[in-house]
């Protein structure tokens, strides 16, 4: 039986890290895997991780199962993070939240959830949008579709073309929107886009599922949940999936959520028991450390604190990389303006050279990127931002 199966192209951004690692180049540089770096190219455990782990290594009293819903301390906490502790689909007991493992789990539970909504769902992507969304999707039986969202040639949204566009979706379709810090792009809507395209999902009638990963990695934890929070107020029903893996750092503990929002209290029951369904069906039970850690620092008002000093300080880095990329390209060559880089959020960017470029800018300076020219802008810092700057005036 096996026999018959044939090989499938390997990851291209884990296939990039493991020619990186190879790589003997002692500048080599390594823009291409999307987590966050301090200036010395480490991913560190934020300090208040660490308080909360080692509360919860000397309070952990067992390892049973902790049920498919998965912490309810946890669930709590993160829907009020997500959407707002005094949020309307929370005082109307419209939203129900279940654990997952990290975001990309929490967005299979979300697409088999839609399955048991409508057979052969169709769901709506950005052109373009996290490369694993279309797989992801399509393994659960969905049919993608994409929407403008990019203009590649001026740098900018093509948010008319993203609205005519949807204007002509089914209202038996769902929408898939970032909301924030947008992967790959770095373009972000704005408040008053967003409002239009709220405002459009609810006379449209489709239905919105919101992938929120970066949540406080552009402008703060509340301003980043605008869209989620305008939308969960405009509609009678949303799917939103969250991550900690970028803002608490969690990103081995694989810790997520999934919300669903229902038009009524008893709707919301009803979602809930096919929710569940779906999550005891894929892994049963979902991990339970990394909810452990963050319920104890949402929960507590001084490590509530201190992660949101550190949250800051990691969002602080990655606009002053993009400030001091712009400056150094700059610096290096004058034929093309890079300060859109400056104006986007989050962790990315299209650097915006050709796949040729690309593959000339690992080749001869260890300069390693996807082909798309996607960059992390946590992987630039102060020592090598002049070398990435040279190489690429270099090849342009």
């Amino acid at each position: 039986m096996f026999e018959n199966l044939s090989p499938l192209p390997a990851d291209s951004i884990l296939g990039l890290l493991n020619q990186y690692r190879q790589d003997p180049n002692p500048s080599k540089v390594d823009l291409g895997v999307g987590v966050y770096k301090d200036p010395q190219g480490h991913t560190p455990i934020l300090e208040c991780v660490k308080t909360a782990e080692a509360h919860r290594l000397k309070t952990e009293e067992t390892k049973v199962y902790i049920g498919p819903t998965g912490s309810q301390d946890f669930n709590s906490l993160i829907t009020e993070l997500n959407f707002g502790a005094d949020h309307q689909v929370i005082d109307s007991n419209r939203v129900r939240t279940v654990s997952t493992p990290g975001g990309t789990g929490a967005l299979r539970v979300a697409a088999d959830f839609i399955t048991r909504c409508k057979k052969n769902a169709v769901i709506w992507v950005s052109d373009p949008t996290w490369a694993n969304h279309t797989g992801l999707f399509e393994t659960a039986g969905l049919t993608v579709k994409v929407y403008p969202y990019y203009d590649y040639d001026n740098k900018t949204l093509k948010f008319n073309e993203m609205i005519e566009c949807l204007k002509q979706v089914s209202k038996d379709d769902f929408v898939l929107l970032h909301a924030c810090c947008h992967n790959p792009s770095g373009m972000d809507l704005t408040k008053a886009q967003w409002d239009q395209v709220v405002a459009l999902t609810r006379d449209v009638g489709f239905t919105p599922l919101i992938d929120m990963a970066y949540q406080g990695f552009g402008i703060n934890e509340v301003e980043d949940a605008y869209g989620v929070r305008k939308m969960a107020a405009a509609v009678e029903n949303m799917i939103l999936c969250s991550s900690c893996s970028k803002n608490f750092g969690l990103y081995r503990e694989r810790i997520g959520s999934c919300s669903i929002i229902s038009k009524n209290t008893a709707q919301a029951d009803i979602a809930f028991s096919v929710l569940l369904y779906v999550v005891r069906c894929l892994y049963s039970m979902p991990p339970a450390h990394g909810a452990a850690i963050v319920e104890t620092i949402l929960g507590s008002s001084e490590l509530n604190q201190q992660w949101l000093d550190e949250l800051k300080v990691m969002r602080d880095r990655i606009n002053g990389n993009r400030k001091i990329l712009v400056d150094a390209l700059h610096a290096k060559q004058s034929d093309r303006d890079f300060s859109f880089i400056a104006n986007q959020k989050g962790m990315f960017s299209f650097l915006g050279v050709n796949q040729a470029q690309v593959t000339q800018l690992k080749d001869e300076f260890s300069i390693y990127m996807v082909d798309s020219s996607r960059i992390s802008i946590a992987g630039i810092t102060e020592d090598n931002v002049s070398y990435i700057a040279d190489s690429v005036a270099k090849v342009i």
